[in-house]
């Protein structure tokens, strides 16, 4: 593939999850019942987590979470490339390792669904074009 469709998709990749992401953990802050999502019944689910006592009462503390590590991780992986840094391609495939990690948990956390499922492919996809655009790189 070219380098520019490469970078062009992972951009896609990196704004799509970056601003999902933000989006989520400001309907999660701003409504930390999870009344505004319907996301209330989820959290005796978080129960599991250690420190459920403490960090996971509300969905506060997972929506902070999912803004610092799937929402800014992917803007900063989004600046990386669009001022052609030579480490953008590595933080494109780290964003969509981490996103696979961060669905994992939702894996261990909640049954098998349908949104977790698809974005954990997002994150393969994501992180297979980082490979590639850096692949591309290393072969010129």
């Amino acid at each position: 593939m070219k380098e520019k469709t490469l970078k062009h998709w992972l951009i896609f990749w990196e704004l799509f999850i970056g601003i999902g992401a933000v989006f989520g953990a400001a309907m999660m802050v701003i409504s930390p019942t999870g009344n505004i999502m319907g996301m209330k019944g989820l959290i005796p689910a978080f129960q599991v987590l250690p420190f459920a006592d403490i960090f996971f009462q509300s969905l506060l503390v997972p929506g902070i979470a999912l803004l610092f590590v799937n929402g800014v991780t992917n803007f900063i992986a989004f600046y990386l490339l669009k001022k052609n840094n030579k480490y953008a391609s590595i933080a494109g495939m780290c964003c969509g390792i981490i996103l696979m990690l961060w669905i994992c948990i939702q894996f261990y956390i909640f049954p098998l669904n349908f949104m977790s499922t698809l974005y954990f492919v997002f994150g393969i996809i994501e992180a297979i074009t980082g490979y590639l655009l850096f692949r591309e790189h290393k072969t010129k």
